[in-house]
């Protein structure tokens, strides 16, 4: 057992006091929309139905960080936010903003169908930032408010987890929540797996894109991973057997996998429509896998059962 000295324990209780007042707050605004307007707008990245950033900003910490589609995203919309706590601040957002996924959840309910959020597209919600602490603790409130929602939280920072999450989540994992790292080549992946794995989670997933070279990983404790090459200006090339690799390695552990796409450099050398690669017409058939670990959130299902979907034509068929 871990002994936590006063101050420790006074920096929990003070956020698990945050965490319950904006709780409450949420789930006042909720009631409020509940009823309105639907709003279910899809996210462009292939495996979430929605995308949803608490801030902007962030700083870079590793190679695959070296072409970050976000930075060049918020430098073209103008914003100055990507560099160290010290120097640069971080775009934070008003209350319309936070009111989306309670329209989402909300939606989710009324059909009777799980929606997958991806959290954060443009940050990192574990990045020791000072300017974030307060909306952070406002986004574990809007997550235990939203259990039709599946928040796939995805980071560089997988060290900080356990410290910045509420207390109670990890004496007992919320069921909608899904915690991920990044993993582009082998030294990034064996320190953040291992660092993963030690987190009490409900799922855990990797995300092995860009993926700069070949992986061996330890996938104990893992339920999905998802793989895919670099897009845009000075991408670089996706060797496909790294990724035929993880596909054998995923198989022999009974973990999902998730072919994201192709790549710059292999979508021209393979003719593919686009330029990232996305919708598969092209990848060869060994890689056109694209399975989900179901829901712990959903009555009946397990973390380790894999729902999968068969691709023709780059088109995703349902199993009959």
């Amino acid at each position: 057992m871990v002994e936590h000295t006063p101050i420790i324990g006074g920096v929990r209780a003070a956020l698990q006091r945050w965490f319950d007042l904006f709780r409450t707050h949420v789930l006042q605004f909720g009631r409020a929309v509940r009823g309105g307007e639907s709003m279910s707008a899809n996210s462009a990245i292939e495996w979430t139905h929605h995308t949803f950033n608490p801030w902007w900003g962030c700083v870079k910490v590793s190679p695959g960080c070296e072409h970050c589609y976000a930075e060049g995203m918020s430098v073209r919309y103008g914003h100055k936010v990507w560099g160290p706590a010290k120097t640069t601040a971080r775009r934070l957002f008003g209350e319309a903003h936070w009111a989306e996924p309670l329209k989402w959840h909300v939606e989710a309910e009324r059909l009777g169908e799980r929606q997958r959020v991806f959290c954060a597209s443009m940050a990192d919600v574990f990045e020791d930032h000072p300017q974030v602490q307060i909306a952070r603790v406002r986004l574990w409130a809007l997550i235990a408010a939203t259990p039709w929602l599946d928040w796939l939280i995805l980071t560089k920072r997988p060290e900080h987890i356990s410290s910045m999450v509420p207390p109670t989540w990890l004496d007992q994992p919320r069921a909608n929540v899904w915690y991920g790292t990044s993993a582009e080549d082998q030294v990034r992946a064996s320190e953040r797996v291992r660092q993963l794995a030690l987190v009490p989670a409900a799922i855990r997933f990797l995300s092995c894109e860009p993926l700069l070279g070949p992986l061996q990983l330890d996938l104990t404790g893992m339920h999905w991973l998802i793989v895919g090459g670099e897009s845009g200006p000075g991408a670089r090339r996706m060797d496909p057997a790294w990724a035929n690799s993880l596909r054998r390695q995923c198989e022999a552990a009974n973990v999902a996998y998730f072919f994201k796409q192709a790549g710059s450099v292999l979508a021209a050398e393979w003719g593919m429509p686009g330029k990232g690669g996305h919708d598969l017409i092209g990848v060869p058939a060994e890689l056109q896998e694209r399975q989900y670990p179901n829901s712990p959130g959903a009555v009946g299902t397990t973390a380790q059962t894999l729902a999968r979907s068969r691709l023709e034509r780059g088109r995703e068929l349902q199993p009959a």
